[in-house]
């Protein structure tokens, strides 16, 4: 399997909202070690977070799976029988690469082309959406944290992972230059980081990190703990 470097905007031109497609898939390991700081970071405790909590004969959700990275992490962290691991994602670019890289896991992952919204939880006790709620309409998202906490077993997890706005303009534009500076230590340049900012525009719907605990408290969660932080990027671990 070929993973390409991402240079999708390395030339001007005219630029469409970002799409999950062929061409994205081919360089999407590139472009998100390269693009979110602390990643690497946030998929290892996504196999530590297996180990400790993933329940005997339950389920396990990867929503908005992209490549499937949380969910080989997910495999590797399991200590209990008899857990399925369900990875969803509605892009087929990018599940046909999830499921060549899930050859050879210790764990069979069930990959499954589907709107997250439309996906049924139940006796779930670990579900990660790992950079995805920030794709899906804001409309939308209470309604699926709150389906989410419905189908989890009794001390079941969801680990929430998502680019935030600041708490205030200035906050905003000090965390924003933040993440430039890392891109273009990583190699990216001015123009890649316009272009991409561009695309993302209307498709990637950052909220503060405020708003993000207060609808998780509305969703019915228990107790939210922010764990990672790094910049715009941040990780909340959730309990049922």
């Amino acid at each position: 399997m070929t993973e390409r470097r991402d240079r999708l905007y390395d030339r001007p031109g005219e630029v469409g909202d970002f799409v999950f497609d062929a061409a994205v898939a081919q360089v999407f390991p590139d472009m998100i070690s390269r693009s979110v700081p602390g990643y690497a970071a946030i998929i290892n405790m996504i196999e530590l977070l297996s180990a400790m909590h993933a329940q005997p004969g339950s389920r396990l959700y990867d929503l908005g799976c992209s490549l499937g990275a949380a969910s080989l992490a997910m495999a590797r962290g399991l200590v209990q029988p008899d857990c399925h691991i369900i990875a969803v994602d509605n892009a087929p670019a990018m599940l046909e690469r999830a499921r060549e890289h899930a050859v050879g896991a210790a764990q069979t992952i069930d990959f499954r082309l589907s709107d997250i919204r439309d996906v049924e939880i139940r006796d779930a006790s670990m579900v990660v959406l790992n950079f995805t709620l920030q794709f899906v309409p804001l409309e939308d998202r209470e309604t699926l944290l709150q389906r989410i906490r419905g189908g989890l077993r009794p001390g079941g997890i969801l680990i929430l992972s998502e680019k935030i706005a600041g708490e205030s303009p200035q906050t905003d534009a000090a965390l924003v230059e933040m993440h430039h500076a890392f891109k273009r230590q990583q190699g990216y340049s001015d123009l890649e980081i316009s272009q991409k900012r561009t695309a993302l525009e209307n498709v990637l719907l950052p909220e503060t990190l405020a708003t993000h605990l207060q609808r998780l408290e509305h969703a019915g969660f228990a107790r939210v703990h922010p764990w990672f932080q790094c910049f715009n990027f941040v990780s909340m671990v959730a309990l049922a």
